[in-house]
């Protein structure tokens, strides 16, 4: 079974769910301002959802790669400006096609022993090949890639499988494991064989995650000093899915970060709490176009979107702190600044749905669902139960609009090992509202084109030629050259409602007596700071 940022890589799944690289700051001095740097201390965050395996390769979960940030260090890091600074790498070059990095002199593994660029270079092949069915494959290395390590030079060599606008940002940030990872992975579902900061030292599912720090880092990303004050010794990563308990620890300085949304978000801030911002994809709407489900019909899922107030859902969701939605992709800096979304979605109208549904051969049964072929409009509608305490009544609202047009809707609401499973395995929904969480838009591909689950991530069968045309066309233009053929391949999605996006909301995650920056929506462990 394969597991799924998709925050989402979706905000529940990500990419790589998949987020947003944020901004840190609050709307005054924070609690912060009269706190002293402290040292020994430890940083205790709180999961929405426990991340199951911890092997970064095979895995799009925002949650898991969150806590991958602190175990498994990648060949740069891309900062707040969107510029790349080192990280396992000090030097680098890349086109479309090629590739090169020298390693840092003196990076080891959690063991002691050291990185070599074999190695690195063992990451990328073991991603790039299809037999080994990552599912960042495609969204990071694009399969087919090849890579080769001289551990004399220090040097890595990556040939691409297909052409890659963002090559470097994408094979840079792919998490390097060590040499007995790679020889055994199931030490990596346990979070071992790590390149990072940190070091798995207790694990107890479904309640909490320790790491402790490594005294022999001293490669963090850019001219990062190793000695400075405030860093954490231990880290406690605990798992709390009600985020109404987190915001209570958070002030009870129980937890020291967590990611909120809904009304605790203005609890909190009257607490003049420290937070750091992302923008994140909160509503998008995929349809099953497998054969058989309703959805594989464009009549139906117009339909469907023509039923639901998209806007009015979006304020249930976004708990008024909504921003507009211009493309799939949320992560700041925007790589390809533009809209491709205004004026692409039908617009609000039941009447209209119904009428489109007639047409399609759903006529009304005795008990007013919808019915063609002897077959009933019956309809089962996923959510993340980690995205927030929002996305309940968001999807009642789904659902009871859809009533109202004869559909019979079933929700299912999972957490974020569930949405995988039920997305990239069981296959057994119609109605997907777990959003993806983009920082590229080379990103989505994968999910959206090629191999159907479980050899593949495109899980809702999407077959679209224009876009898969505008892709090939834009994976050619390195960086922003390609932007307008990603935007307008975007724009092809929409056109066929393969991806529906109608909500963005700023997702602040609060620190009590801590600060730290955000980046690629995830807490960067380098930038976390103590306080007493």
């Amino acid at each position: 079974m394969r597991t799924a940022r998709l925050t989402v890589a979706m905000a529940g799944v990500v990419v790589l769910a998949v987020s947003a690289c944020g901004t840190a700051g609050s709307s005054g001095p924070d609690r912060t301002a009269n706190q002293k740097l402290a040292d020994g201390k430890t940083f205790t965050l709180a999961l929405p959802s426990d991340p199951g395996s911890l092997d970064p390769a095979m895995t799009v979960l925002s949650v898991t790669r969150q806590l991958d940030q602190f175990l498994y260090d990648g060949l740069v890091t891309i900062d707040t400006t969107g510029k790349p600074v080192a990280g396992l790498a000090q030097k680098w070059e890349a086109t479309t096609t090629t590739a090169s990095f020298t390693l840092r002199r003196g990076v080891t593994c959690a063991d002691g022993t050291p990185l070599t660029a074999r190695d690195v270079a063992a990451n990328i092949n073991f991603v790039g090949d299809p037999a080994n069915k990552s599912p960042i494959a495609g969204v990071t290395v694009k399969p087919g890639t090849k890579a080769v390590g001289d551990d004399g030079a220090g040097t890595v060599t990556v040939t691409s499988g297909s052409p890659d606008s963002f090559l470097l940002r994408n094979v840079g940030s792919v998490p390097i494991v060590c040499a007995k990872g790679l020889a055994d992975r199931s030490t990596l579902a346990k979070g071992q064989q790590g390149t990072g900061m940190f070091t798995v030292t207790e694990i107890v599912p479904n309640d909490h995650y320790t790491l402790t720090r490594r005294k022999d880092y001293t490669w963090g990303p850019g001219q990062w000093p190793a000695s400075q004050p405030g860093l954490p010794d231990k880290v406690v990563a605990r798992v709390i899915q009600n985020m109404t308990t987190t915001s209570n620890l958070l002030l009870s300085g129980e937890v020291n970060a967590g990611s909120i949304t809904g009304q605790d978000i203005r609890r909190l801030s009257a607490q003049r709490l420290f937070h750091a911002d992302t923008t994140n994809m909160i509503g998008e709407l995929f349809f099953n176009q497998a054969p058989g489900r309703p959805g594989v019909d464009p009549a139906v899922r117009r339909a469907l979107v023509q039923a639901l107030d998209l806007g009015q859902i979006a304020k249930v969701l976004n708990s008024g702190a909504g921003v507009p939605v211009k493309g799939l992709v949320t992560g700041e800096p925007l790589a390809c600044p533009g809209d491709s979304v205004s004026g692409k979605l039908p617009g609000f109208d039941a009447a209209a749905a119904k009428t489109a549904l007639d047409a399609a051969g759903w006529r009304p049964g005795a008990d007013g669902v919808r019915v063609k072929d002897g077959k009933r409009l019956a309809l089962t509608a996923a959510y993340g139960t980690q995205i927030g305490p929002t996305m309940a009544p968001a999807a009642e609202l789904v659902q009871q609009s859809l009533k109202g047009i004869g559909a019979d809707v079933t929700l299912k609401a999972v957490d974020s090992p569930g949405l995988s499973r039920l997305l990239f395995d069981t296959g057994d929904w119609d109605l997907s509202l777990a959003p993806l969480g983009l920082t590229l838009p080379s990103q989505l591909v994968p999910f959206v084109t090629g191999p159907l689950p479980p050899g593949g991530t495109n899980f809702a069968h999407v077959q679209n030629a224009q876009y898969e045309s505008l892709v090939a066309k834009a994976a050619s233009a390195a960086g922003d050259a390609g932007c307008p053929s990603w935007l307008s391949a975007e724009s092809a999605l929409f056109a066929q409602l393969d991806v529906v996006p109608f909500a963005n909301t700023v997702v602040p995650t609060f620190g009590a007596n801590a600060r730290f920056a955000m980046n690629q929506g995830a807490i960067q462990p380098s930038t976390i700071r103590m306080y007493s």
